[in-house]
């Protein structure tokens, strides 16, 4: 019982300092170059979840839809375009492949 009372203590901290940045701060009040820097963080963020994925097992309709995602990120600037194409390449490739 007593982990469970730390595991909720715990949640209850990192969410209410979570919640004290975004409801108590005014983000006009932030340095031009930190609101900035904010802008990379959803691109660094989604990065940061599919590299490992991509990166480490070697798996050839992996490699075939990162590198179409990658294509059209580049092309479209918007993550949600390498995303909607990315997943259907890697379905379509898995079928083909195996």
């Amino acid at each position: 019982m007593k982990i469970w009372i730390v595991i909720t203590a715990v949640s209850l901290v990192t969410f209410a300092l979570r919640a004290s940045f975004t409801l108590l701060a005014d983000p006009h009040r932030f340095p031009h170059a930190f609101r900035r820097a904010l802008a990379y963080v959803p691109p660094a963020v989604l990065a940061a979840i599919v590299a490992p994925g991509l990166l480490l097992p070697v798996d050839i309709p992996r490699c075939i839809a990162g590198l179409a995602a990658f294509v059209v990120a580049a092309r479209m600037r918007h993550p949600l375009a390498a995303i909607a194409v990315g997943m259907p390449v890697l379905w379509l490739a898995q079928w083909a492949i195996r």
